[in-house]
């Protein structure tokens, strides 16, 4: 805790000194946290993230996949699920209100529209805004069934999570339009490029990556996604152990524009990374290079199908 007070002294003194050169500038927090299967102990974690970052400036926080809980097994995972109108998502739209603050919750365990035939879930991106309003539900269309046995990663989220039916438009925020993905999106560009074309100044993959996939792949893609979107990419993440059966790489980060890393919590504690959202930047890297008007017309991309 020494450590994570430390870290988010140093990074709040830092966006505090970007506040006072740049005050127009709004400011984004994206959240590392270690989930467990305790719902109570989750959302005061996340309450405490949320008042730090409010604390440092932020008008939006981002909370990663999961940040309701992490379940150590189907049945509990399902077990702990609820729907948008149950608990938990209850005192997420009191908290947006109390603080006034916009809020990215990553990926709420939702109880399906067949829930009491099916016992199905989607793993829902919920945006709140500062009234405390549900604005934006995005479904997870991508879903994680991988076994990579040389590397000790096996999981089928198809076994318990219906897939989403259709991307959702970009939500005005106040710090930019934010169009919602949620971690294995992460890996299919024509997503991201769809976003892009609608309007996101702001991507956003809340995440609970696995160790072997993190290590591997997750820098990269956020950067790779950054660069051919001109996008700013905020990706909320998990960290270390939720149980004795499941751990997460962390490194939750912020990407510019241009590819880079404006922002990372590490990959051992929790805490928050604070930064600016320079628009006019974006613009500038969209205006010299102009990669959208390059882009031929989609029958171009399926002349080999």
């Amino acid at each position: 805790m020494r450590l994570f007070a430390a870290s988010l002294a140093a990074a709040l003194l830092t966006v505090r000194g970007q506040i006072r050169m740049s005050s127009s500038l709004p400011v984004a927090a994206v959240c590392q946290m270690t989930a467990t299967p305790d719902k109570e102990a989750n959302f005061s974690a996340c309450t405490r993230l949320v008042e730090q970052a409010k604390e440092g400036g932020a008008s939006m926080v981002f909370l990663p996949e999961g940040f309701d809980y992490i379940g150590s097994s189907r049945e509990e995972t399902l077990a702990l699920s609820e729907s948008l109108d149950g608990d938990i998502i209850t005192r997420y739209t009191h908290l947006a209100r109390k603080l006034d603050l916009w809020l990215s919750l990553g990926g709420f365990h939702e109880r399906g529209h067949d829930w009491k035939t099916d016992r199905r879930i989607y793993n829902s991106h919920v945006i709140i805004n500062g009234q405390g309003e549900v604005v934006s539900v995005y479904r997870k269309a991508h879903l994680f069934d991988v076994e990579l046995t040389s590397k000790g990663v096996s999981l089928k989220e198809s076994a318990f999570t219906v897939a989403g039916p259709r991307l959702l438009p970009p939500v005005q925020t106040p710090i930019g339009k934010v169009g919602l993905g949620i971690c294995y999106d992460l890996r299919f560009p024509e997503l991201s490029s769809a976003l892009q074309r609608h309007g996101a100044e702001i991507l956003t993959f809340p995440s609970a990556f696995t160790v072997a996939t993190g290590a591997a792949h997750w820098e990269v893609l956020l950067r790779a996604r950054a660069i051919e979107t001109q996008c700013f990419v905020l990706a909320a993440a998990q960290v270390g152990s939720h149980h004795s059966r499941r751990a997460s790489y962390g490194h939750a980060l912020a990407v510019d524009p241009w590819g880079g890393v404006i922002g990372d919590c590490g990959g051992a504690d929790v805490g928050v990374t604070l930064v600016q959202i320079d628009l006019q930047t974006l613009r500038d890297i969209r205006r010299d290079m102009p990669v959208q008007q390059h882009r031929r017309e989609k029958d171009f991309y399926c002349s080999l199908d």
